[in-house]
C-alpha cells in the first residue's frame, strides 16, 4: 500500500509539472503573438471637379504588421483603388494600384467625362509582413459639376519670347486656383481658360480676376491691360409656383368652409321655433 501511494503521489507531481509547463508554454505563445496598430488610410484631393477634367488625389497608408513599433516600415504597404458611380463611361483612375514608399504618398489621377454625378473612390490599403496581414477600406466622394469658365487671351510683345509661368485666379478677391501658361514666342498669343468647379454660389454679382502684374510688362491681355476681370450674376432659384397654388387651394378651402358654415348656421332652425 505504501508503494502504491508513492507511485500515485509521483504521478500527481508529474501531472502538475506537465500542467505547469503547458500553462507556461501557452503564456509564452500569447506573449509572442505580434501586436501592431490598425491599418489607417486617407485620401486627399478635390471634392468637387469640373466635367471633362483630370484631377489628382494623394493617398496615405500606415499601420498594420508592415510597420514596426518604432515606425519603421518592415513589410509591404500597398493600395488598390476603384471608382463607382451611376455612369462610368469615360471615367477612370490611373494608376489604380501601387505600393507605398516610406514618407511618400501614393498618387492617382481621376479622369471624368461630361456627365454630372456623384462618384465614390474606394481605396483598399493592405499591410503585410511575413505571414501577418491586415487591410482597411477608405472611401472618398467626388461631385462632378458643370464649371464656371473664364476665358482670356494673352499677348506677347514683338521683341522677346517668355517662358512658361503660372497666373493666379481670384473670385471676389479670394484666390481659387492657378493656371499654367506655357512658353509663348515673340508676337505670340495664348488663349487662357480656367474652369471653376463649385456646387453653388450665393445669389448676386461675382467677379473673376486674373493679374499679370508679376510678368513685368512682357505679357498683357488682349487690349493692353495687365489685369482682366469677368463679372457675372447668379440669380436665385425659380419660385415654386406649386407651393403658391397649394397655398391658394388651402386658403380657398378655408374660405369655402367658413362660407358654408355661415350659410348652414343661417339655415339652421331655432330650437324654440315650432
Amino acid at each position: 500500500m505504501v508503494t502504491r501511494g508513492v507511485v500515485l503521489g509521483f504521478a500527481v507531481v508529474v501531472l502538475l509539472l506537465l500542467g505547469t509547463g503547458a500553462a507556461g508554454a501557452t503564456g509564452a505563445t500569447r506573449a509572442a503573438a505580434p501586436t501592431y496598430p490598425p491599418v489607417h488610410g486617407t485620401v486627399n484631393g478635390p471634392t468637387v471637379v469640373a466635367t471633362s477634367s483630370n484631377s489628382t488625389y494623394y493617398l496615405n497608408g500606415s499601420g498594420g504588421p508592415a510597420i514596426a513599433p518604432n515606425g519603421t516600415q518592415v513589410g509591404s504597404l500597398s493600395w488598390k483603388a476603384k471608382i463607382s458611380g451611376n455612369d462610368l463611361s469615360g471615367v477612370s483612375l490611373s494608376p489604380n494600384a501601387s505600393t507605398f514608399q516610406p514618407g511618400t504618398p501614393g498618387i492617382t489621377h481621376l479622369k471624368v467625362a461630361k456627365v454630372t454625378e456623384a462618384l465614390t473612390i474606394t481605396v483598399e490599403i493592405q499591410s503585410v509582413y511575413l505571414s501577418s496581414n491586415a487591410t482597411t477600406n477608405v472611401t472618398y466622394t467626388v461631385q462632378v459639376v458643370v464649371p464656371y469658365l473664364v476665358h482670356a487671351q494673352l499677348v506677347v510683345g514683338p521683341h522677346t519670347s517668355v517662358l512658361g509661368f503660372d497666373v493666379t485666379v481670384e473670385l471676389d478677391g479670394a484666390v481659387v486656383g492657378t493656371v499654367h501658361v506655357p512658353a509663348i514666342a515673340a508676337n505670340g498669343t495664348y488663349n487662357l481658360t480656367y474652369a471653376y468647379a463649385t456646387t453653388g454660389l450665393s445669389v448676386g454679382e461675382h467677379t473673376f480676376t486674373i493679374s499679370l502684374a508679376n510678368e513685368h510688362g512682357l505679357v498683357r491681355f488682349a487690349g493692353g491691360a495687365i489685369e482682366y476681370s469677368q463679372s457675372f450674376y447668379v440669380v436665385g432659384p425659380a419660385p415654386d409656383y406649386a407651393l403658391y397654388v397649394l397655398a391658394g387651394v388651402v386658403v380657398f378651402a378655408g374660405v369655402l368652409f367658413i362660407f358654408v358654415t355661415r350659410v348652414a348656421a343661417r339655415r339652421r332652425p331655432s330650437a324654440t321655433r315650432k
